[in-house]
């Protein structure tokens, strides 16, 4: 039994949200209609129309992938529905360098990797390292990117920093996601899927138009699951969830005018149990109360296997976007306003175990609103532009409620913890941006530009009895510019290089737990980006092979610190390591059409990264200290340089196979596909711990040996496969589709974490899995 002292002091630290934060060639489309309508906002290219080619807006403009001096892969709906995706998060993988796993920690929450940038946390007062932009509008939190593989035209995956044309939290890069547009016409898309876990999914699109003057599009999605999780202390399936999305766009396009307006309205409604898996250890605080059988489990096949009480999440979160364009011949405006509201309820058993030790309700608003106004034209033959400016607003309200070490699970958390923690939070962005490019010579084309970014951020965090600590506020301003050169000897070939500012802005830490931290900002870190490519169109582009290499230099990076101070000793703050990282790598992608029915498509991606001099002060056990320059007692410099970065994998690759024949019905087409990612870890963590001693045996620094292996995945081969038969009965588009994702059966987690020497937990990859799909379009 754990002593009072140490089990108050615990609950303290724990009823915190600490453990919250841790620290190109294309897939075709089988109809290029629906990325090409959404384009029509942005500024033709002159090889734009290119026989076959697939047209990407990754630069504002309307541009053929092969011609974009931008390293980028646009992913067309087609990949996602031949497997029945349910998110976003089976592009992982399938571009270079790209991750996206879950953290059911919050609802749609995504941990999105590029090129080895991330910052997975939840909490609304901090930002992500790569943005999500759904029709022109940026999600502002990771929670709400982990967007519904659904009504999806094309999926551009950017890599690099992409500050210029998309804002301050995109160090990483963006994934830009493109909806299907009103056809104007009549017509209606509808499924029904049925998988493992006794999984179905239905899906509907129905249009209605004059076909000239406006479009009506009415959608809707629904997905639920039992989980694919077994819950031994309660007999029953785990990792449930219930998902509608629905919504409608109409578009306004008056005949013989040159505007056009579109308005979506959607909303998304989640219930879901956020189920983890416990990872306590031999040593941890935890494993001395749980069962034994619940401790010292493996991080791969034991985390299907869970203990924990039950725990809902309830979500809502509609959303509202207006894009509207005119077209005055020599320039064409583009208004995108956007607002996006969220609520969140949600209970969790973070300890994972049969005992009740820590188990939270969760609850909170956000709100954000955006506007963006840009203008795109030509100033002379050869020399194009995008100029505009932006806005952007945000607020949330957000209580945890935890009932720790309580041993009473049948007492609600809001009764249990009458000191509960309150946050609230603002936001408010203002941007202005320019991107040029200039033909300077025949084939050799200047890019450049830059975007001034000026940011405030409030926050006000404390607790129920105690009270607010001091307020946090600042401003924070930065001017990020970018510069590049692309050669096109012929049309079919094109080499690049380019450098580009990322910026990602300062804020302060929702976990402090003294008035100095509070009101203590974390500043902003940038990446400078050096980059080189080549894009090579072969055998009457049969063959279409692009090729980049990259320097990324990672300063003043973020990273959530444990120092002293707080009731317990101990909190969790973010803060800047002025070290920061260098991450360096090539990349591949191409695609191969070998004939009109047979397609390959294949990605590769090599990475190397390291920390650079991070060296943090830190709270430590080792005795006796020596004098330092931490500031506090019981604080040493704690050194991170040998740890891995997280979410860096060192190698990742893809290879897929599409291929259909015709039939006297219709046709039947096939897919398989493979991705390969190498281990990388999920959290800035430590596996052990060495006193460095001068020649008086006094701690100067602390060295920690490498990320804790528990959050560490395994090597991952991800098989895919599915084949479609497709019918057509006078006129009308019938297929039946069986298919299969993971078919290897790889276990791994995808979200891994240790607390403090407390306990650890974590989150599964989905295990095999199969079913079946029938649908119809006209």
């Amino acid at each position: 039994m754990v002593k009072r002292t140490s089990r108050a002091a615990v609950a303290v630290a724990l009823a915190t949200t600490s453990i919250f934060g841790i620290s190109a060639s294309a897939f075709a489309a089988e109809d290029q209609a629906g990325a090409a309508d959404a384009t029509t906002a942005e500024t033709a290219a002159p090889d734009a129309a290119d026989s076959g080619a697939i047209i990407v807006t990754a630069r504002r403009r309307a541009e053929s992938l092969q011609s974009t001096p931008v390293a980028i892969t646009a992913v067309s709906a087609a990949m996602l529905e031949n497997k029945a995706s349910v998110n976003i998060g089976d592009l992982q993988g399938a571009a270079p360098g790209l991750l996206i796993t879950q953290q059911n920690s919050g609802a749609q929450a995504a941990n999105i990797s590029i090129r080895g940038l991330t910052y997975a946390d939840i909490e609304k007062s901090q930002t992500p390292t790569v943005g999500v932009v759904v029709d022109g509008v940026t999600i502002g939190t990771n929670t709400g990117q982990l967007q519904d593989a659904f009504d999806i035209a094309q999926i551009e995956v950017l890599r690099g920093p992409q500050g210029t044309l998309f804002g301050a939290n995109t160090i990483g890069g963006v994934i830009n996601i493109t909806r299907t547009r009103p056809t104007m016409e009549p017509g209606l898309k509808a499924e029904v899927s049925y998988s493992r876990f006794n999984t179905w999914a239905a899906k509907a699109i129905a249009n209605y138009g004059d076909g000239e003057n406006w479009g009506l599009k009415l959608f809707y999605f629904h997905n639920e699951t039992d989980g694919f999780y077994r819950n031994v202390t309660r007999n029953t399936s785990d990792g449930w969830s219930k998902g509608d999305s629905y919504g409608g766009s109409f578009l306004f396009k008056p005949s013989g005018s040159n505007f056009d307006a579109l308005l979506t309205v959607e909303n998304v409604v989640q219930t879901f149990n956020p189920v983890v898996s416990n990872l306590a250890k031999t040593g941890e605080v935890f494993c001395t109360i749980e069962p034994a059988r619940e401790c010292n489990r493996n991080n791969t096949t034991d985390l299907y296997t869970t203990f924990g009480a039950a725990a809902e999440s309830s979500y809502h979160a509609p959303d509202a976007t207006l894009e509207m364009n005119v077209d005055l011949d020599s320039v064409k405006l583009t208004s995108i306003s956007g607002w996006r509201h969220s609520r969140e309820e949600q209970t969790q058993d973070f300890d994972g175990s049969s005992v009740d030790l820590y188990y939270v309700d969760r609850r909170q608003k956000y709100t954000q609103w955006s506007q963006e106004i840009r203008a795109a034209g030509k100033l002379f033959s050869g020399f194009d532009y995008v100029v505009g400016g932006y806005f952007f607003n945000s607020t949330y309200d957000f209580k945890q409620y935890s009932r720790v070490f309580g041993f009473a699970p049948d007492v609600p958390p809001t009764v249990f913890d009458t000191n509960f923690q309150t946050v609230k939070g603002k936001t408010e962005s203002y941007a202005a941006f320019a991107d040029f490019n200039w033909a300077i010579l025949d084939k050799v084309r200047l890019s450049f530009g830059g975007r001034y970014s000026k940011d405030f951020k409030y926050l006000s965090n404390g607790f129920a009895l105690t009270g607010a600590f001091t307020p946090g506020a600042a401003s924070f301003a930065k001017f990020t510019p970018k510069v590049g050169l692309d050669w096109r000897p012929n049309n079919d070939t094109m080499f690049y290089a380019s450098w580009g500012r990322g910026y990602r802005s300062g804020g302060f830490s929702p976990r402090a737990a003294t008035n100095l931290t509070a009101s203590t900002p974390f500043q902003p870190e940038t990446v400078d980006s050096f980059e080189i490519g080549a894009k090579l169109a072969l055998f009457d582009r049969k063959l279409e092979m692009n090729f980049a290499g990259y320097v990324s230099d990672y300063k003043n990076m973020q990273q959530n610190l444990t120092v002293p101070g707080g009731p317990t000793g101990n909190q969790t703050i973010t803060g800047n390591v002025p070290g920061g990282a260098i991450i360096k790598g090539v990349e591949m992608d191409g695609t191969l059409r070998v004939t009109d029915n047979f397609k390959i498509n294949t990605s590769a991606a090599y990475m190397e990264s390291h920390f650079r001099n991070f060296v943090t002060c830190g709270a430590t056990a080792f005795t006796p200290i020596a004098a330092n320059n931490c500031g506090a007692p019981g604080l040493a410099p704690f050194d991170y340089s040998g740890n891995n970065l997280i979410y860096a994998p060192k190698f990742t690759a893809s290879l897929s196979a599409d291929y259909s024949v015709p039939t006297s019905f219709g046709k039947i087409s096939a897919n398989v596909g493979w991705r390969h990612i190498s281990p990388y870890d999920e959290q800035l963590s430590a596996e052990s711990l060495t006193a460095v001693r001068n020649a008086g045996g006094e701690v100067t620094g602390v060295t920690v040996n490498g990320n804790d292996a528990r959050v560490r995945t395994t090597v991952q081969d991800l098989v895919d496969a599915s084949m479609t038969v497709n019918f057509d009965l006078n006129g009308t588009d019938a297929y039946v589709r069986v298919f299969g994702r993971n078919l290897l059966d790889e276990r791994t987690t995808t979200h891994a974490f240790t607390v403090a020497g407390l306990w650890s937990f974590g989150m599964a990859l989905e295990p095999r899995t199969y079913g079946a799909t029938i649908g119809v379009k006209f």
